[in-house]
């Protein structure tokens, strides 16, 4: 599990400096070399972030699952049942003030996930993470516009190739649902600030991410399952009973996969930042587009494969900003001179 902050000096000087830096060493840094337990928690999160998208949108199209606000309160139901015991045998979190960072983080939360898996039930697979895949630019713009962060100029323009990527996936998808495209854009922009909220939590308050998944759960299983009972379940309670013990299983499997999606988004937040948690999330991409040809014979045209090499063309300037300059730097140099 992701270890808790060593002391409240180092979050001090982030709070005062009015950034967000990553508490350690981003790996995308030039010249340094990224822990291994920093590669292992990035790539227990790729892993299970695809086998639950691919699973969720199983869950909807193979079983026809008309519940995805439900589906995504049994996930907080889990988080509940798994993370409380966790939290015991850690330890009492430490007391987070004030409390409504944590409920207003619950709310954004819920709001994300809701509308990522009511988008997810009508937009194919490959033009949702598509949509998904422009959660860094939403990132970069309310970090800059709530925390003031300055980035690489190299790192603004990573934007254009990734959102020009994702917009060539999406160009290149045979069947788009505009309203649910929509509804993932939304659920997009929710993500991202959730991203901010969490990267200050783990960060600032000291949490690790048993902690954090502990104090949120409640409240967004509360909210979730509210809402679940008055749009989806009160109106067809009758249609949630007449699935058979196949699906419940899968749904069991998306409960189980979630917290542990959860855990690990929280421990990459807590080793580097909410910006490039969401450009190593667009690894999966690839991973996704994937795994829907092969569960639900989605085509992928040559459009899409170039949206494909934008999208990581995009990451790397994010991610090698220093690197590129310094090549661009020396190539400048090299260059034969213009005769006149």
């Amino acid at each position: 599990m992701c270890p808790r902050c060593p002391g409240g000096d180092e979050a001090a000087m982030m709070a005062a400096a009015g950034t967000l830096r990553p508490r350690r060493t981003d790996p995308g840094q030039p010249g340094e070399r990224p822990p291994l337990r920093l590669v292992l928690t990035v790539a227990a999160w790729l892993g299970t972030g695809t086998a639950l998208a691919g699973l969720n949108k199983w869950i909807f199209a193979a079983h026809g699952f008309r519940y995805p606000l439900l589906l995504s309160s049994l996930h907080m139901l889990a988080a509940v049942a798994l993370g409380y015991p966790l939290g015991w045998v850690r330890g009492p979190p430490p007391p987070v003030r004030p409390r409504a960072r944590i409920y207003l983080l619950s709310l954004t939360f819920c709001g994300s996930v809701a509308l990522g898996n009511l988008g997810l039930s009508l937009v194919p697979l490959d033009a949702a993470q598509a949509v998904h895949a422009t959660a860094p630019l939403a990132t970069l713009l309310l970090s800059a516009l709530l925390r003031g962060h300055r980035h690489h100029p190299l790192q603004y323009a990573a934007m254009g190739p990734v959102c020009a990527g994702a917009a060539c996936s999406i160009a290149g998808g045979v069947r788009f649902h505009q309203p649910g495209g929509c509804v993932l854009l939304a659920a997009t922009v929710l993500r991202a600030l959730k991203s901010l909220q969490q990267s200050l939590l783990l960060q600032e308050g000291c949490l690790d991410a048993v902690s954090l998944l502990c104090l949120t759960a409640l409240p967004s299983f509360c909210l979730l399952f509210g809402a679940a009972v008055a749009l989806e379940v009160a109106p067809a309670w009758q249609g949630v009973l007449r699935y058979d013990g196949s699906l419940w299983g899968c749904v069991l499997l998306s409960c189980l996969g979630s917290v542990l999606y959860n855990l690990a988004s929280f421990c990459v937040l807590s080793l580097t930042s909410a910006l490039t948690i969401h450009l190593l999330g667009n690894i999966t991409v690839v991973g996704n587009l994937l795994l829907s040809r092969v569960l639900f014979g989605s085509s992928l045209s040559a459009l899409s494969y170039l949206g494909i090499a934008l999208t990581l063309a995009g990451m790397f300037m994010y991610q090698q900003p220093q690197l590129i300059a310094r090549r661009w730097a020396v190539w400048l140099q090299h260059r034969p001179p213009r005769h006149q």
